[in-house]
C-alpha cells in the first residue's frame, strides 16, 4: 500500500505529453512502484474484492506478459496477464489495465490489449485471452461474448461482461467450466 509521504510516480505524470503516441514495453522491477500507484489511481481500493483479483491471488501473473505503454519515456498504462486453464483448456486472464487519466484516449490501453494478446498467443501455450470487461471497448478489438454462466468465477461478475479471444471463434460460444490452474504439458 503506498503511504501518503510517497512519492506517487504515477500522479506525477504531467498532461504535457499528450498530443504524442504511446508505445508499448516490457514491464521491469524498476516499474513496480508506478504499476501499483497506477492501479490505485484507476481502480480505487475496492480492487482488492474484485473477483478478478481473486483470481490472481491464487493463480498468479505472468511477469514475462507484463506490460507498460509509454509516451516519450513516461509510463501512462500498463497490463498484466494471469495463466489460467478454464475446463481444462489452457489460456490467460488479462487484466487490470489501466491507463493514467493524464493519457486517457490516446489509444495506449487499447495499444496494450492488442499486444499483450498477441504475445501471449504467439507463445502457444494457451488457446484464450479472457477478461471481464465493457463490450463497447473490446469488442472492435476482436474479443467475444461468452455463454453468460458457462465460466465459473470464484465470486461474482457480471457474466455479460465475460469476454474472450481467441484464434479458434467457436471458443467464445463453448468455452465452460470452472477457473483453475494453467495446465503444465
Amino acid at each position: 500500500m503506498t503511504s501518503v509521504a510517497q512519492t506517487s510516480a504515477a500522479a506525477a505524470i504531467a498532461p504535457s505529453t499528450l498530443a504524442k503516441v504511446p508505445t508499448v514495453r516490457p514491464a521491469t522491477d524498476a516499474d513496480d512502484a508506478f504499476i501499483e500507484d497506477l492501479q490505485a489511481i484507476a481502480f480505487g481500493p475496492g480492487r482488492f474484492a474484485r473477483t478478478a483479483f481473486r483470481i490472481r491471488e491464487q493463480f498468479p501473473i505472468d511477469k514475462s506478459l507484463s506490460l507498460v505503454a509509454e509516451v516519450e519515456g513516461t509510463p501512462c498504462g500498463s497490463v498484466w496477464m494471469t495463466p489460467i486453464s478454464i475446463g481444462g483448456i489452457n489460456g490467460y486472464m488479462l487484466g487490470p489495465l489501466a491507463t493514467h487519466p493524464n493519457f486517457r484516449k490516446l489509444g495506449a490501453g487499447k495499444l496494450l490489449a492488442r499486444e499483450v494478446t498477441k504475445r501471449t498467443l504467439a507463445r502457444g501455450e494457451g488457446q484464450f485471452v479472457m477478461l471481464v470487461g465493457d463490450r463497447d471497448y473490446y469488442c472492435p478489438l476482436g474479443w467475444e461474448p461468452t455463454v453468460p454462466g458457462n465460466i465459473e468465477f470464484p465470486g461474482p461478475v457480471d457474466p455479460t461482461r465475460v469476454l474472450v479471444f481467441a484464434e479458434d471463434k467457436s471458443l467464445a460460444t463453448t468455452l465452460s467450466g470452472k477457473i483453475g490452474a494453467f495446465q503444465q504439458g
